[in-house]
């Protein structure tokens, strides 16, 4: 029987061969593949390990190593560092998440049925401190890692994905984000977007249905001291209007971040500012394979 691990190793090499050639160099020893490699992160970031305990892993468990098929030699750790430290691991990692988000929106929009997305963002820390302990040591938490994501409800599969460094409002990363999540050529039909109230503006309800054809519910925040609303979708955005159109699947992007931090951890353990963010990239791939 395939374990979940293989099962992962497996999804991570199948998909690796749509976005990466067998070697990066001509001239190189060509000892491993980039999907071998690329799988070696995915799997490194699933277990919550380093790269040298991965490859202890890998040297106990002989059928992971013939999902990878690494049967015979194992990349040492250098060369694992070596190639997350290239600049297109972040590239090749957001073009896998957008493969199969594309695939999950398009399973599922049906005749009769219209698919919904769910959008919201969160912090990764870059430290190994937990927010907790910074706070009761009185320590400012002053930056982390953050993560915009759009997640396909019903499937809970990614969508589209906007790393930053916070804090900064929402709706800076939005346009990103939903351009990453609509503008594909292959989209089909006219979807549903839940997103809090963080991203309420009445010029994101205009880029969603003019631009990209996705009707926006978005919860409201009301600024006015007599409660009333500006703009001409976020008034009609009333309370009832959000349940009419089922504002509370809007949980499901909760439910995959809640999920994502459970597994694969809420502290990044890179340093440098690229690293941080291809490490959080490569964590909801891992973590996306393992659904």
């Amino acid at each position: 029987m395939t374990s979940k691990l293989e099962r992962v190793a497996g999804l991570a090499m199948g998909l690796g061969r749509r976005h990466l050639a067998d070697y990066g160099a001509t001239r190189s020893r060509h000892d491993f593949t980039q999907r071998q490699l690329m799988a070696c992160l995915i799997l490194r970031a699933y277990l919550k390990t380093t790269y040298r305990g991965l490859l202890d892993i890998l040297a106990g468990h002989s059928g992971l190593r013939g999902v990878l098929g690494l049967e015979e030699k194992l990349p040492h750790f250098t060369t694992l560092q070596k190639f997350s430290a290239r600049s297109e691991v972040l590239e090749i990692a957001d073009a896998m998440i957008g493969q199969i988000g594309q695939w999950s929106l398009r399973q599922q929009t049906k005749p009769g049925k219209r698919a919904a997305v769910a959008m919201d963002a969160t912090g990764m820390e870059t430290t190994t401190a937990s927010a907790h302990f910074a706070t009761r040591a009185g320590h400012t938490r002053r930056r982390w890692a953050k993560l915009s994501l759009t997640v396909v409800c019903g499937s809970l599969l990614p969508l589209g994905l906007v790393m930053d460094f916070g804090p900064t409002n929402d709706k800076c990363q939005a346009f990103a984000l939903l351009e990453k999540s609509f503008a594909h050529p292959a989209r089909r039909g006219r979807p549903l977007l839940y997103a809090d109230a963080g991203y309420d503006a009445d010029w994101i309800h205009e880029l969603c249905r003019g631009e990209w054809k996705v009707e926006s519910i978005i919860k409201p925040a009301r600024h006015k001291k007599d409660g009333t609303l500006g703009g001409t979708w976020r008034r009609a955005m009333t309370p009832q209007h959000l349940q009419q159109r089922a504002y509370g699947q809007r949980w499901q992007i909760e439910s995959f971040i809640s999920g994502l931090k459970r597994t694969t951890g809420s502290a990044l353990s890179a340093r440098k500012d690229s690293n941080l963010l291809k490490e959080a990239a490569i964590r909801v791939l891992a973590y996306t394979l393992n659904r």
